[in-house]
């Protein structure tokens, strides 16, 4: 069984109870066994005009084929009521597919690692605190290392 990284977002309505309902439909795929990262806040990230992010990194372990953790984690979304209206804006709920093990993979619909994962603050904060020393696959850089070279200028406050 793989590591999957997921990252859950949320900057509407009630941002903690939208991540912990999203955690828990995703254990109850995935198993109990689940980690998560603390709670982290950060301004909008893209189109800045909008509230405050609430995010937090889960690690499962899965052997399923990526295409299914897509399905997967847009189901949960959907289910939580995500509207997909534009990109980058606020939302509910978001869940995003950052590493899965070592795996490498670009198609329309999926990439892993996350092509964006090494420029955001926000993503990284959480994701060290669960896993400082997992080496992303195409870079070879710990994501301690990732986090001390990021260029993202918003601030990351820990919440809890």
């Amino acid at each position: 069984m793989k590591p999957l990284f997921l990252l859950l977002g949320s900057n509407l309505g009630d941002r903690v109870s939208y991540l912990q309902e999203a955690y828990h439909r995703l254990s109850a795929v995935f198993g109990e066994t689940g980690q998560k990262s603390s709670l982290y806040e950060t301004a909008a990230w893209g189109l800045e005009a909008q509230p405050a992010f609430l995010n937090q990194a889960l690690l499962f372990h899965s052997d399923l084929p990526a295409t299914e953790l897509l399905t997967i984690t847009q189901h949960v979304e959907q289910e939580l009521g995500r509207e997909r209206k534009e990109r980058w804006g606020a939302r509910v709920i978001d869940v995003d597919i950052l590493l899965y093990g070592n795996t490498i993979l670009h198609t329309l619909t999926l990439t892993i690692p996350h092509p964006h994962l090494h420029l955001r603050r926000f993503t990284l904060a959480p994701l060290v605190e669960l896993a400082p020393d997992f080496i992303h696959p195409i870079l070879e850089k710990t994501m301690a290392q990732l986090l001390a070279d990021c260029p993202d200028p918003l601030e990351v406050r820990l919440m809890c």
